[in-house]
């Protein structure tokens, strides 16, 4: 199984994502500001990877807080979960898990836990949220597999596989599923400009599998849904409204509105973990803007003329309308997604 991150004596593991495919590096982060720039660097990424990341990342600060005084532990204790908490701003995973963190630290404290006491048990949270996301991503793929026909063509977008997550994946882990139920399966995977998850993880991690998949551009995606090419769409999640909205990477609302137009089916792999319900629809969640370089230019090689005007949304929002269901690991969420998703987050 592919190790997207892990904790050691040493800092927190992670394979460089912005490597890959062609080199295959595992550098260590050894202190909490290492791990936020891994973050926002994209050394990382995926929703929920990075609330992992970012969980071990506050572990880790903790640990090595300078400090036996209680006040200020606690003072060192809030500006690590602040710089983690300013790198990335669409994931929700991020913030759901520094605050099952601060959860876990304020009940700490409440129970006059000794400092040494504290970053033992925040160490082995951060490295229970690791387990429990591959657990999650497991009981998501035995759930989403129901949903693909044996002999089925899914296209998926961007890459939320094991490397987007502790392991496994989320829509990559219901085409693993499926695989591992006996159906034949191939993908298309769409490159994902401009940072090219697609053709760089998602290609990588199939084929490391040997899943077979075709690598299309993102514009050829309504070319072979209309040539019936494709069974079903499978996608991840950076966060979910309580209506049901999603947002995923830049290009997945139009993959859903091709979809839509050919009847076939759109369907969202997350965790409990990427739903916000705090947000009624999808209008309110935070789109992040990223560097224009990474549209300029590819690997350091320039495309674009310079000084040309560049916009660079990372995500975008699909609506519910578009969404024939949302995959989690307690079960299949259908619409009305207000109730369907209420329900199984209270479960």
């Amino acid at each position: 199984m592919i190790k997207t991150l892990e904790w050691t004596a040493e800092g927190v593991v992670m394979i460089d994502q912005r490597l890959l495919p062609t080199e295959e590096v595992y550098p260590v982060f050894r202190n909490y500001e290492e791990v936020a720039w891994a973050i926002k660097e994209m050394v990382v990424r995926g929703a929920p990877a990075i609330g992992v990341a970012a969980a071990m990342g506050v572990a880790l600060g903790a640990r090595d807080a300078q400090t036996d005084d209680p006040g200020h532990f606690d003072q060192a204790f809030n500006q690590i979960c602040q710089v983690l908490g300013a790198t990335r701003p669409t994931a929700v995973n991020l913030f759901w898990a520094i605050e099952r963190m601060r959860a876990l630290y304020t009940k700490l404290k409440s129970q006059n836990a000794s400092l040494q006491e504290i970053r033992a048990q925040l160490i082995a949270e951060a490295q229970r949220m690791h387990d429990e996301d591959i657990a999650a991503n497991r009981a998501m793929g035995r759930f989403g597999a129901e949903l693909v026909p044996d002999g089925a063509t899914v296209l998926t977008h961007c890459n939320a596989g094991a490397l987007a997550t502790a392991g496994y994946g989320t829509a990559l882990g219901v085409i693993r599923a499926a695989v591992e139920a006996g159906k034949k399966i191939a993908v298309y995977a769409d490159e994902t400009r401009p940072f090219l998850q697609g053709a760089r993880l998602t290609a990588w991690e199939l084929h490391k599998d040997d899943i077979p998949v075709t690598l299309i551009t993102d514009n050829m995606a309504g070319h072979f849904m209309k040539g019936r090419k494709i069974d079903c769409v499978i996608v991840g999640a950076d966060r979910i409204a309580a209506n049901g909205d999603v947002a995923n990477k830049i290009g997945t609302y139009s993959v859903a509105v091709l979809a839509k137009e050919n009847n076939i089916p759109f369907y969202v792999a997350a965790p409990i973990s990427t739903l916000d319900l705090s947000l009624e629809s999808g209008e309110l969640i935070p789109i992040e803007e990223r560097t224009e370089l990474e549209v300029t230019h590819v690997k350091g090689a320039q495309l674009a003329p310079t000084g040309i005007k560049v916009a660079n949304p990372a995500f975008d929002v699909t609506p519910n309308r578009y969404v024939a269901a949302i995959i989690t690991e307690r079960g299949i969420a259908r619409p009305p997604y207000q109730e369907s998703l209420r329900r199984l987050a209270s479960d």
